[in-house]
This record gives structure tokens, C-alpha cells and sequence, in this order.
């Protein structure tokens, strides 16, 4: 680690220290708000990425399982608490695109 420290190259500039974002120069300051209707949109993504990581090894399993009739019965809960979850959203209108 001293040894990449002492012969790596050191030559600073102020364009090496300027904020990078894909080659363009920054315009504007990066505290700006946005719409809560964006932050309700990728909840719901989470909750719909969160049933499909969880129902997929399910299903590709179902039929080994020791008793397939409560582990269905865990997974109709499962899905229904998130039907909830998304009935919840939906009356609140977090499903409608601003």
C-alpha cells in the first residue's frame, strides 16, 4: 500500500476535483425537491420486487414440500397482506402517475 502510494501519479487539477456526471459540467445547484409522487411510485416497486423474490423459490419448490397445503396457506397470507398493502396504495392514490 505505501508502495502504490509513493509511485502513483500526483498531478491535481481543478477539473479532477470538479463533480463528475457522465462528462457533463454540473448546471445548478443538486438540492432541488421532487415530487413525493416518485418516492410512492418506487414503493410500490419494492413491494411488488418483494413478492416475486419471495414467490418464485416458492413455486419452483411447492411440490417437494413436506405439506403443501400450509405452506400454501403461508403463501395466501403472504399474498394477501400484500394485496392489502397495494389496496392501501391504490386507494391513496400513489398508483397514478403525477
Amino acid at each position: 500500500m505505501i508502495g502504490s502510494w509513493l509511485l502513483r501519479p500526483n498531478n491535481p487539477n481543478e477539473s479532477k476535483s470538479d463533480v463528475y456526471e457522465c462528462g457533463e459540467s454540473p448546471i445548478g445547484s443538486a438540492w432541488m425537491q421532487f415530487h413525493v409522487g416518485y418516492y410512492m411510485i418506487a414503493l410500490v416497486f419494492v413491494l411488488f420486487e418483494v413478492e416475486v423474490a419471495f414467490l418464485f423459490p416458492w413455486a419452483a419448490v411447492y411440490k417437494t414440500l413436506p405439506s403443501p397445503w400450509f405452506s400454501l396457506g403461508a403463501v395466501g397470507l403472504f399474498v394477501g397482506i400484500l394485496a392489502l398493502a397495494d389496496a392501501y396504495a391504490w386507494k391513496k392514490g400513489a398508483l397514478e402517475w403525477l
